[in-house]
């Protein structure tokens, strides 16, 4: 059956058809369909455009082609054109011509705009709760890891000591931010387009506030053109997935780094790893590429509905077909990296004696060498150039700072004391770090009570 059949003659091509048809994709939005497709008939019958046993035989029917796609005794029929298509002729073939009633006041414009919002409403809570579940995991992970002293990096060189808890809270805080996004992407999204019709509403005596409050809606779209013809929130979902994902690649990456040979400073497990086909020693950090690879997939289906949407003239035009497979493989792919991450940080093992002598073999603690000579009075300027000498010296001697003698020091400069080896010692560096947001491991305990209260 085609909705829109009638004037034209003949059949579409095959091959039209088959590029037509949105069904293989859309057939996601099948549950929405039905439950936007109740709230319209409610209301028809509440401003009687339907009689009451109408209304009722209709919603009756939907009811029953929800319940037979739950349990397995009805499947999507995937000759139909599209998801409302198929909706109408299961409750044609479910109730008898009566179910050709249910699209009176209603065009496909509105109603699928209508279905993917509910989709992406319903969607867009779940992937908040993925993220507090990572962000917690962060958090535990952190806790365990307050004392474990590592390599903070610059240009990927080694730069100052922090801590491993103080690395992953950077990431918590992206996750925070990304929890907000999320949130205020609601009050934006939910707003009813159902009503708006093709364009230009209709003559019939609808209640659109009726269907707001049946589906949930905050309130409802105010100018049925713009009603059928907005994608923002598709666009918005699309940056706010994007970044998440930008977030993920970039602690992907560091996993990748830190489990290389070189570094050893975590051990990614087995559950997150696989082997090589032809050599038998290799454990390759799979995951953590593969949520890298994904981040790409998220920005060119950001790209994708960007470049889509920019010419299109209002209000609705075939193009906006394309909206839902790239939105929702980007919801797919997030949800996914969300619980593949979650799960790789809490199963991590960190190699707490290797990330300590990074630190020790970086000269990680130069700047407080130069620290020193300003407390006692230098210009940070010839103290910068002062700690360069010694850490030169170092390197050409195979010694840390802590290793060169005093009398060394002394040569560069006499406000050099015994006690400079003291102030040198890595873990005092970090914990002498208490500025708001550093790494000194009362400010990271503030930060991880901070970030937990904010997700309670």
């Amino acid at each position: 059956m085609k909705l829109w059949s009638g004037m034209l003659s003949g059949d579409l091509d095959k091959f039209a058809e088959e590029f037509n048809s949105s069904i293989k994709i859309d057939q996601r939005l099948v549950f929405d369909d039905i439950k936007g497709s109740i709230a319209h008939v409610k209301m028809l019958r509440k401003t009687a455009i339907l009689e009451k046993n109408e209304a009722d035989q209709i919603i009756k029917g939907l009811e029953v082609i929800k319940q037979k796609l739950l349990d397995g005794s009805l499947k999507v029929d995937l000759t139909s054109e599209d998801v409302h298509t198929f909706v109408e002729s299961a409750l044609i073939d479910e109730i008898g011509e009566l179910g050709k009633k249910m699209h009176t006041a209603r065009s496909r414009n509105d109603q699928v705009t209508t279905d993917l919002k509910l989709n992406l409403r319903d969607e867009s809570k779940e992937i908040l709760k993925l993220l507090k579940k990572y962000i917690n995991v962060l958090c535990k992970k952190a806790k365990e890891n307050k004392d474990t002293i590592m390599p903070g990096y610059t240009h990927l060189q080694a730069a100052q000591p922090v801590t491993f808890a103080h690395h992953l809270m950077a990431y918590s805080m992206m996750g925070l931010r990304d929890l907000e996004r999320l949130e205020d992407y609601k009050k934006r999204l939910n707003f009813s387009p159902l009503g708006a019709c093709a364009l230009a509403g209709t003559t019939y005596p609808i209640d659109r506030e009726f269907t707001v409050k049946e589906l949930g809606f905050d309130s409802l779209m105010q100018n049925s053109m713009d009603a059928v013809s907005d994608r923002d929130y598709i666009l918005e979902l699309q940056s706010v997935l994007s970044i998440i994902g930008i977030h993920l690649s970039r602690l992907s990456e560091e996993l990748i780094i830190w489990s290389s040979q070189p570094y050893h400073f975590v051990k990614i497990d087995d559950k997150f790893s696989t082997g090589s086909s032809i050599m038998p020693q290799k454990k390759n950090p799979d995951m953590a590429e593969i949520i890298r690879s994904k981040s790409a997939r998220l920005i060119g289906n950001m790209n994708q509905s960007f470049v889509m949407m920019k010419g299109l003239p209002l209000a609705y035009s075939k193009d906006m077909q394309e909206d839902k497979k790239s939105i929702f493989d980007s919801v797919d792919a997030i949800k996914m990296a969300l619980q593949v991450m979650a799960g790789q940080i809490e199963t991590l093992t960190v190699n707490k004696e290797k990330m300590l002598k990074a630190c020790k073999d970086g000269f990680l603690n130069a700047t407080d060498v130069a620290d020193y000579l300003v407390n006692k009075g230098l210009s940070f300027r010839d103290a910068h150039h002062i700690s360069a000498r010694l850490v030169k010296y170092g390197i050409e001697n195979n010694k840390g700072l802590d290793e060169i003698e005093l009398g060394i020091y002394k040569n560069e400069s006499e406000l050099f004391e015994e006690d400079i080896y003291d102030e040198i010692d890595i873990i005092k560096c970090v914990n002498e770090r208490k500025s708001l947001g550093g790494p000194a491991k009362s400010e990271v305990e503030r930060q991880i009570k901070f970030v937990q209260e904010k997700i309670r």
